[in-house]
């Protein structure tokens, strides 16, 4: 398997053992705070393993909400918001006691926009509270739960990241070449 660099303050790597351990750490402290919640939205798509996992741990429904910045430049440079208009939900409707989870709040922008948007549009959320992997000093939202603040503001080199260069056409010698073993 192939070594990530070492992280620094402007780049921090992640492997998928490291991600996996950050998620349960985030539902560990969670869990210890008390604070009992009814369903988990995740934002699509940094959030949607948190919150899978998440859910699976909680066992309570999740609730997918799409929203997309990250276009520009490869996915390096925030851009216009959207934030999709309907949720997808296992059960029922978004109401009662909410975990918003993603992976960080980098500027805070969409966070904000965010708790906006859930709190207009589903005003039967009765406590919305907020869970990342990461919160990036120069953020403007401040979550409640976070397992690691970065006050140098460190791009994230996430493992799944090595999707965003692959092509279905590139899939068979990708596969050959052994895939992420490679990478």
């Amino acid at each position: 398997m192939t070594q990530n660099p070492k992280s620094t303050d402007t780049d921090v790597w992640v492997s998928w053992e490291d991600y996996n351990r950050l998620i349960e750490r985030l539902a560990l402290q969670v869990y210890e705070s008390g604070w009992a919640f009814d369903k988990i939205i995740c934002l699509a798509r940094g959030g949607v393993r948190v919150g899978d996992v998440m859910s699976r741990i909680f066992d309570v429904p999740l609730g997918i909400l799409a929203t997309s910045s990250y276009r520009e430049a490869a996915g390096t440079q925030q851009g216009r918001l959207d934030i999709a208009r309907y949720i997808t939900i296992t059960d029922g409707t978004l109401d009662g006691r909410v975990l918003l989870v993603d992976d960080m709040v980098d500027t805070g922008h969409t966070f904000n926009k965010v708790r906006e948007h859930l709190r207009e549009q589903f005003p039967a959320i009765t406590e919305l509270k907020s869970a990342v992997l990461w919160w990036k000093g120069h953020s403007k939202a401040i979550p409640d739960y976070f397992v690691d603040k970065l006050p140098t503001n460190p791009w994230i080199h996430q493992p799944f990241e090595v999707y965003d260069g692959l092509r279905p056409h590139q899939l068979s010698p990708w596969l050959r070449k052994g895939g992420f073993e490679a990478a």
